[in-house]
């Protein structure tokens, strides 16, 4: 079992005072937006034997089991995370499995560099993803009903909306969600930024279930994601509910700290609320237009106390044990790999006492008990 050191990202949307609270340490004045837990290249977690990448390439059937190996590669498929929203972040979603290799073979056959700011496909591999509440943690996922959405833009009584809102009324489900969603993101950039600018004055007069958006539209002042945002379900988790983002999925965090567990993907293709390049038609070509409920997640216990968030995809599996002091050790032996995540209270794995905030990587087949007085959540694969 393998203490890990984890980089902290600092990126512009990061909260300045949620990490920090949840370590115990002093804020340091600048966004600390998420701590990654894993074998990512870009931030791999450090160990006594190195970084985690390097230890797993020495010897994958160790570290990660045959089982997993043989299913998912040589590496660790997963990439788990604390996330910090201080700000909203991008309006966006991402490619299917098929979808990715495609966008990617395709990329690479035109000679498009990995680096440059308008490449859409940074791997061949999808990327659902789990966000798990620690805190009141709001975000948006999925679209409104049509007629919903309609209503939702004709509140505002801005005139530029009008259009859209007949759009909405006028179509099937999912041409009306296409032919919107397109006409926001194409529309003329100084005529979209009067009507945003209206927009965000009529929510921040009307408040109540417009204010998310008013606030958005200060972040993000004139950006078209404004208006696809009001397109999407509004959704806020309690701690310990989580929702499930998988493929084709418009979805966008708010505010909030949580665990976030995805695929090992960095393919993401953005619909607004970012300085960064949109790719409007590849991005239609990947979004689901039908509107659906986010679908609140909340753990199913089992008998030995462990409670799991459920999810269709085997490339993570995220647990949850709630310890209390005296309590018999909880056996967490598998033979897959796993990363243990203290969030409250103080636990042992193993003869290591995790604080809140703090991890270890367990190889496969390698003896884990826990126990303690605190909450560890539990990150493996289905293999």
């Amino acid at each position: 079992m393998d203490r890990l050191d984890n980089t902290i990202r600092p990126y512009a949307w990061g909260s300045t005072t949620a990490i920090p609270q949840l370590l115990g340490v002093e804020p340091s004045g600048e966004p600390q937006a998420e701590m990654w837990m894993g074998a990512h290249p870009g931030a791999p977690s450090l160990t006594e034997r190195g970084p985690l990448n390097e230890v797993i390439d020495e010897d994958p059937e160790q570290e990660l089991g045959r089982a997993a190996v043989a299913k998912f590669g040589p590496r660790l498929p997963f990439l788990l995370k604390i996330l910090a929203a201080g700000a909203p972040l991008s309006l966006q979603v991402h490619p299917d499995l098929e979808q990715a290799k495609e966008g990617y073979e395709d990329e690479e056959r035109r000679g498009v560099p990995i680096d440059v700011p308008h490449r859409n496909y940074k791997d061949a591999n999808h990327k659902p993803e789990l966000i798990c509440a620690l805190t009141e943690f709001d975000g948006l996922c999925g679209f409104r009903a049509p007629d919903e959405a309609a209503e939702l833009l004709a509140g505002l009584d801005v005139d530029s909306l009008k259009p859209y809102v007949d759009l909405l009324h006028a179509h099937p489900e999912d041409a009306a969600l296409r032919e919107v969603l397109t006409a926001v993101l194409s529309a003329d950039p100084e005529e979209m930024t009067r009507t945003v600018t209206e927009a965000a004055a009529a929510c921040a007069r009307l408040g109540g279930a417009y204010a998310p958006y008013a606030d958005i539209a200060h972040h993000y002042p004139g950006d078209p994601g404004v208006i696809a945002a009001m397109l999407l379900n509004y959704v806020q988790l309690q701690p310990g509910e989580a929702l499930f983002l998988g493929a084709g999925v418009p979805h966008a965090y708010l505010n909030g700290l949580g665990v976030e567990i995805m695929a090992n993907s960095d393919n993401v293709l953005r619909c607004g609320l970012t300085p960064k390049h949109v790719d409007v038609p590849e991005l239609l070509r990947i979004v689901r237009f039908e509107a659906s409920d986010p679908g609140v997640l909340r753990p199913e216990a089992s008998p030995d106390g462990e409670e799991v968030y459920e999810t269709p995809i085997d490339e993570f599996r995220l647990s949850r044990h709630v310890l209390a002091e005296g309590a018999a050790p909880q056996d967490l032996t598998r033979e897959t790999p796993q990363i243990l995540l203290c969030t409250a209270g103080s636990v042992r794995a193993d003869g290591i006492t995790l604080a809140p905030g703090q991890s270890v990587f367990v190889p496969a087949g390698e003896k884990a008990e826990a126990s303690g007085n605190g909450t560890i959540f539990r990150a493996t694969v289905v293999a």
